[in-house]
C-alpha cells in the first residue's frame, strides 16, 4: 500500500514511513483528486503539513477494519451518509471535540457523537422538461406518486444509495406504511424500468422518453460542463421539491478522524481547515454542491438554479432507516 502526496508526482513512499512523519497527515478518500487537490494544497501552504492520499473506489471501511491499529490513515473523506454511518457502525472513527468544527458545521450535518462532520451537501432534486412540464407543478416528493405523472417519470435503481436516502427520509416523515404506498405510486408512474445513473435520466428527458426525473443537483453543473451533455441539461429545469413543507432532501460529503490515526493532532488541524467556511466554498464550487458552514454561499452558477430550505433531520437518523428503506423497495419490486 502507498500514499501519493497531493502534488501527484511520481514519488511514492511506504505507508509505514508516512505514518511516522511529524509533519504529515494521511487520508483515505472516495473523492476524486481534482476535487480535493486545491484544498489540500492550500492546507499545506497554511500549515506546512503535508497531505498524503490513497484514493479508493470502494472498500474504505473494510480496509480500515483489516488494518486495525496498524492503519496509517488519519482521516477519511467520503460521500453519502450511508458510508459515513457505515464507518461509525464499524467503529473505525474517533470522536473529535473541537469548538472550531462545532461552529462551522450545523448539528444536522454532523454525527451526534462527533465522529464525522459534513463539508458540503447535495440536494435530491427533480429535473423537469422545459417543453412539457411547468416547474410550478412540482412542489413535493409526495406529489411524485400522483397519477398525473403516469408514464412520465424516470429514475435510477430503487436500491441505489441515493434512492434509499430519499426513501429513508420519507419513512422519517411519514412512516413505513405511507412510504410503501408512495413507492407503489411512484413505480406506477415510471416511464421505463429504473436504470442508469442520474445523468442518464436527464438524457432520457431530452430524448422524450419521460418528462421528469430524480437526481442530485451537482449533475446539472457537470452536464453543463460537458460538451456532449450540455444539450441534455439545456432541455430541463431544476426544481427543489420538499417533504410537504419540511424541506428538501439533502445528502452529504464528510470527513472523520480514524481511531488509529498516527498523526492525530495534524489530522484535527486538517478537519478544522476542511470545515472552515472558505474551504467549504472552494470544495462546494469544485463539485457544484452547497457548503454547510453558517454564512457560506455556493458558487454563482449553483445559486442561479434557485434556493431551497433543507430538511433539518439529522442525517444519522436517516441512516437508521436505510435497512427498512431497502426492504420496502424490494417489497414493492420497484426495479421489476
Amino acid at each position: 500500500m502507498a500514499f501519493l502526496r497531493t502534488s501527484f508526482c511520481a514519488a511514492v513512499l511506504s505507508a509505514s514511513a508516512l505514518s511516522a512523519a511529524a509533519e504529515d497527515v494521511n487520508i483515505y478518500s472516495y473523492r476524486q483528486p481534482e476535487l480535493i487537490q486545491p484544498l489540500l494544497d492550500a492546507f499545506t501552504t497554511e500549515t506546512g503539513i503535508n497531505t498524503n492520499v490513497v484514493f479508493l473506489s470502494k472498500g474504505l471501511v473494510e480496509r480500515l477494519e483489516a488494518e486495525g491499529k496498524r492503519s496509517p490513515a488519519d482521516v477519511i473523506l467520503t460521500v453519502d451518509i450511508s458510508r459515513l454511518a457505515g464507518a461509525v457502525d464499524a467503529d473505525v472513527l474517533a470522536p473529535v471535540e473541537s469548538d472550531v468544527i462545532a461552529a462551522n458545521v450545523p448539528a444536522q450535518y454532523r454525527d451526534p457523537d462527533n465522529r464525522w462532520f459534513g463539508v458540503t451537501t447535495r440536494a435530491r432534486i427533480v429535473y423537469a422538461s422545459k417543453d412539457r412540464v411547468d416547474p410550478a407543478e412540482i412542489t413535493s416528493y409526495e406529489d411524485l406518486a400522483d397519477p398525473k405523472w403516469a408514464g412520465r417519470i424516470c429514475t435510477r435503481s430503487g436500491t441505489h444509495v441515493y434512492t434509499l436516502g430519499l426513501v429513508a427520509a420519507m419513512i422519517e416523515h411519514h412512516g413505513e406504511a405511507e412510504t410503501k404506498t408512495w413507492l407503489e405510486g411512484v413505480k406506477a408512474n415510471l416511464a421505463r424500468k429504473p436504470q442508469g445513473n442520474d445523468r442518464a435520466q436527464v438524457k432520457a428527458i431530452w430524448a422524450g422518453e419521460c418528462d421528469i426525473s430524480l437526481g442530485n443537483n451537482y449533475y446539472f453543473g457537470k452536464m453543463l460542463s460537458d460538451e456532449e451533455q450540455t444539450a441534455w441539461a439545456n432541455a430541463v429545469n431544476v426544481t427543489f421539491p420538499e417533504f410537504e413543507g419540511q424541506g428538501t432532501h439533502v445528502n452529504i460529503s464528510g470527513v472523520g478522524l480514524t481511531k488509529s490515526a498516527p498523526n492525530r493532532d495534524n489530522a484535527i488541524k486538517l478537519l478544522e481547515f476542511l470545515t472552515s467556511p472558505a474551504a467549504q466554498e472552494i470544495y462546494a464550487e469544485a463539485n457544484f454542491e452547497y457548503p454547510v458552514a453558517p454564512g457560506s454561499t455556493p458558487s454563482d452558477l449553483v445559486q442561479s438554479w434557485g434556493s431551497f430550505d433543507a430538511d433539518d433531520v439529522n442525517l444519522m437518523t436517516l441512516a437508521g432507516h436505510r435497512a427498512t428503506a431497502l426492504r420496502l423497495v424490494e417489497e414493492v419490486n420497484f426495479d421489476g
